[in-house]
């Protein structure tokens, strides 16, 4: 793939942009990125008429796994900040997908909860992600498929960890 390249480029210039831009391609960490780039991008257009976005899809599946959790830990489990995350939740409460309830040991916190719509639409979403899935590994066996899989995990374990560590370090 080539970009246009103005003409007060020089030639130096030009070779330096060719090299980063092929370092940057090569590393996994680029990879991945772009990778999880593109995956946004399809499940947003295929799930355009929903109303439902990538980010929303992730709260909805962080907030199955962690029911009960209060806004400030989910905002951080998704890497948004406190206000986002709020504004989220008022959507998707005006949606009837997710219920704030008063948590008892403190008045001023809400407890987040799925609401009953809300498993109906994680279900019929799936058989998108699935789809989606089967499409990004195309051409890749079973082993494969698992392998990969197996290795991201090992990847995301890895820089999860280094950031306990960062914090407990930070601490």
């Amino acid at each position: 793939m080539f970009t246009k390249v103005p003409r007060s480029v020089g030639c130096l210039q030009l070779v330096a942009i060719a090299i980063i831009s092929n370092a940057m391609s090569d590393t996994i960490g680029f990879l991945l990125n772009d990778t999880a780039r593109l995956f946004r991008r399809a499940f947003n257009a295929r799930t355009r008429d929903s109303g439902i976005t990538a980010l929303q899809w992730r709260l909805l599946i962080y907030l199955r796994r962690h029911e009960g959790i209060r806004q400030g830990p989910l905002a951080d489990l998704i890497e948004v900040e406190p206000i986002t995350l709020s504004r989220m939740i008022d959507r998707l409460e005006e949606a009837a997908l997710v219920e704030r309830r008063a948590d008892p040991s403190d008045r001023r916190a809400w407890l987040l909860y799925l609401a009953p719509g809300a498993e109906e639409l994680l279900t019929a979403m799936r058989a998108t992600t699935d789809a989606l899935n089967a499409e990004a590994t195309e051409g890749l066996s079973a082993a494969e498929r698992d392998q990969l899989a197996t290795l991201v995990e090992r990847v995301r374990a890895n820089l999860s960890r280094r950031e306990c560590l960062k914090e407990e370090e930070a601490a």
